[in-house]
C-alpha cells in the first residue's frame, strides 16, 4: 500500500511537469499572439522586388524591412524568424489557420478584409497605376485601357478596381503572381500589369529590366498597407507601438530611401500609425 502512494504521487508530479512544459513550450497562444518565443513566422511576398523577395542571399524589400523592426520590437532577432510565402489569395486563409503570426506582404487595408483579419498600421500609402511597356504611347489615362488587356493577381483588388471605375471594357487577365504578369507584358501577352505603385516602381528597377517599362503615373486609388493579424490578436496593439517607433527613429524613412530610392519612387508621408483607413 504504501509503494502505491509513493508510486501515483510520483506519477501526479511528472504529470504536473509535463502539463507545465507543454504550456511553456509554445511560441503562440491561442490567439495567434507571440512574443518572445524561440520562433515567429512571418508572411510576406517572394516575388515583389523593392516590397519583398526571395533571392540567393535572402530576403529584401520594404516589407521585410518593416517586418524585421517590428520582430525585433516583440522580442525576435533575425534567426529567429521564419519567412513564410504569402500569396494574395492565401493571406486571410493563412491568418486564419495560424500558419503565420503576422503578414506584411503589400497588404491594402479594404473593408471586406477588415471583416476576415484585424490590420496595424497603415504603414505605406501607395497608389494603383499601371506599368506599360516603354514603347506603348497608346495608354495615355486610365480610359484607354478600354479594350486593352490588364493583368493583375488572382486574390488582388487592382485589376477589378480599374475595370468596374475607370475601364469597364479592359480585358481582365488574372495570373498567379506578378512575375507572372510581368513576362507577359514583356511577350506582348498583355499590354498592362496593374497594381501598386510602389511594386510596379520595384519591377521596373530591376537591372534586366530597366528601360523596358515605364509607369503611367495614374494614381487611380489610394492603397493603405497594413499588417494582417488573425481576428482578435493582441499583437495589433504591438505592432502599431513597433510601427510608432520606427516611423519616430528615423528607421522608416531609411527603409524607404533604402528600397524605393533607385526607382526614384516619389513616396508619401508616413501615414498616421493606428488611422486604419479603407
Amino acid at each position: 500500500m504504501k509503494l502505491r502512494k509513493v508510486t501515483a504521487a510520483s506519477a501526479a508530479v511528472l504529470a504536473l511537469a509535463v502539463t507545465a512544459t507543454a504550456c511553456g513550450s509554445g511560441d503562440k497562444d491561442d490567439n495567434g499572439s507571440s512574443g518572445g518565443g524561440k520562433k515567429i513566422t512571418i508572411g510576406i511576398k517572394f516575388d515583389q522586388p523593392g516590397i519583398g523577395q526571395k533571392t540567393p542571399q535572402g530576403y529584401s524589400g520594404f516589407d521585410v524591412d518593416v517586418a524585421t523592426y517590428v520582430a525585433k520590437k516583440l522580442g525576435y532577432k533575425a534567426d529567429q524568424i521564419q519567412w513564410k510565402e504569402s500569396k494574395s489569395a492565401d493571406r486571410e486563409n493563412m491568418l486564419k489557420r495560424g500558419d503565420v503570426d503576422f503578414i506584411a506582404a503589400s497588404y491594402s487595408i479594404t473593408p471586406e478584409r477588415q471583416q476576415l483579419v484585424d490590420f496595424a498600421g497603415p504603414y505605406l500609402l501607395a497608389h494603383q497605376d499601371v506599368l506599360i511597356r516603354a514603347d506603348d504611347n497608346s495608354i495615355k489615362s486610365p480610359a484607354d485601357l478600354n479594350s486593352k488587356k490588364l493583368c493583375s493577381v488572382t486574390g488582388s483588388t487592382s485589376a477589378q478596381n480599374v475595370h468596374d471605375k475607370l475601364a469597364p471594357k479592359a480585358q481582365l487577365q488574372k495570373y498567379p503572381t506578378y512575375s507572372a504578369c510581368l513576362t507577359g507584358l514583356q511577350n506582348k501577352a498583355i499590354d498592362a500589369l496593374t497594381t501598386d505603385d510602389s511594386i510596379l516602381a520595384g519591377y521596373a528597377a530591376q537591372s534586366n529590366f530597366k528601360g523596358k517599362f515605364k509607369l503611367g503615373g495614374f494614381k487611380m486609388t489610394n492603397e493603405n498597407y497594413g499588417i494582417g493579424v488573425k481576428k482578435g490578436s493582441d499583437l495589433k496593439a504591438k505592432i502599431n507601438k513597433a510601427l510608432e517607433e520606427m516611423v519616430a527613429d528615423g528607421s522608416w524613412q531609411k527603409a524607404v530611401d533604402k528600397n524605393f530610392g533607385p526607382a526614384k519612387y516619389k513616396n508619401e508621408q508616413a501615414p498616421k500609425i493606428g488611422n486604419v483607413v479603407s
